[in-house]
């Protein structure tokens, strides 16, 4: 039996392989490598495909981010509210923009910001939230949205792994003063190689990411700030220009791969995905848990079916961020969840036999119902 990765581009690639090899010629043949017509282009479609504005291209998803909070002024003695369960990106980009990072446990259904923990997180010195929309779905913006207002706060959404999704019709991105995106590979409309994009409705917040991302210039050789470079480069805005008209039929491929594992997983001990009441989940991954975490991977690998686990650790408890003053037992939450979770095969190419081999082998590797 063939291997069945837990992420794959090659379907898609194959599929797709005259329209992006023609995409990228043509960006060979133009003239102009940096910020050309494509670049524009995927700024101005991605940005009204998010019901915003303004796009701004950038080297990667981390470094969105991190303009982002430059852009809301978010420097040395400032402070930053996340999420422990999130990948390490958004935490250095915190720590990289000169603040603090402090952290808040998230809902135990959907492992999502709990904003009625926000509350007691906020201090003098807090400047901004950062949700992180984990695994395909939204946050509570509503909720959260309401706590930053009432205290005067700003709103930057980490959509990394959310491009595409909804909370009551409304696009992941488009709640909070600023979004930031990643087109990492393996993401929901992944380039073939780096890049991200912070979005905006504020054409004065646009204009200072613009200058931002190449070196806080303001006209040619002149720096009027301390800035960064940090460029979506044309061929892969080209590559991400054609996948873009994609991306919604293939994160409805991806529900369809979440239903038949909600049906076939069913009568098994096995805990499953929550989609939060208003959502509509892109299932960037398919995450579920089980006490016997280790035990299952470790039979799914005899089959030659590999998974991941997103995210193993907290960030409070690496050593990396051990500055932070946090420790083991701070967030129950996302600590019980790192030691069972674990991410099955999921992309728009997975085939249903594919799909029923893993349902079948994790079926008999778990328990049932009972």
């Amino acid at each position: 039996m063939s291997r069945i990765q837990v992420w794959d581009y090659l379907p898609e690639y194959d599929e797709l392989k005259t329209d992006i090899d023609a995409a990228v010629a043509r960006v060979f043949a133009s003239g102009r490598l940096i910020l050309g017509q494509e670049v524009s282009r995927f700024e101005e479609d991605f940005a009204r495909y998010c019901d915003r504005t303004h796009g701004v291209g950038v080297n990667s998803g981390t470094d969105a981010l991190l303009l982002a909070l430059k852009a809301l002024d978010v420097g040395p003695g400032d402070e930053v509210i996340t999420v422990p369960n999130t990948a390490v990106p958004t935490v250095s980009a915190i720590e990289n923009a000169g603040a603090v990072t402090r952290f808040v446990d998230v809902d135990p259904s959907t492992l999502l910001m709990d904003p009625k923990k926000l509350e007691a997180a906020i201090s003098p010195r807090t400047k901004v939230i950062l949700p992180v929309h984990l695994y395909g779905q939204n946050a509570d913006m509503a909720a959260i949205m309401d706590i930053a207002c009432g205290h005067g706060l700003k709103v930057l959404e980490d959509c990394a792994q959310s491009t595409g999704s909804t909370t009551k019709g409304a696009k992941s991105g488009s709640f909070g003063d600023l979004a930031a995106f990643s087109f990492y590979p393996t993401k929901l409309l992944g380039a073939y190689g780096d890049g991200g994009m912070v979005i905006s409705s504020d054409e004065a917040m646009d204009a200072r990411l613009r200058s931002l991302r190449m070196y806080g210039m303001k006209g040619s050789y002149y720096a009027a700030e301390h800035g960064y470079n940090s460029r979506l480069d044309e061929v892969q805005a080209a590559i991400l220009n054609v996948k873009l008209p994609l991306l919604d039929s293939w994160n409805d491929r991806r529900r369809v791969l979440a239903d038949r594992y909600a049906a076939g997983l069913a009568d098994t001990d096995i805990s499953l995905p929550a989609e939060a009441e208003g959502n509509r989940h892109a299932w960037y991954v398919y995450v579920v848990r089980h006490a016997r975490r280790d035990a299952l991977i470790a039979g799914l690998k005899e089959a030659d079916i590999h998974v991941n686990i997103s995210y193993p650790w907290p960030v409070h408890i690496m050593d990396g961020y051990r500055h932070l003053g946090y420790q083991a037992g701070d967030f129950p939450i996302s600590e019980d969840a790192a030691a069972e979770i674990f991410s099955l095969p999921m992309y728009p190419g997975l085939t249903d036999a594919m799909q029923d081999r893993v349902i079948d082998v994790l079926s008999r590797l778990a328990g049932s119902v009972g």
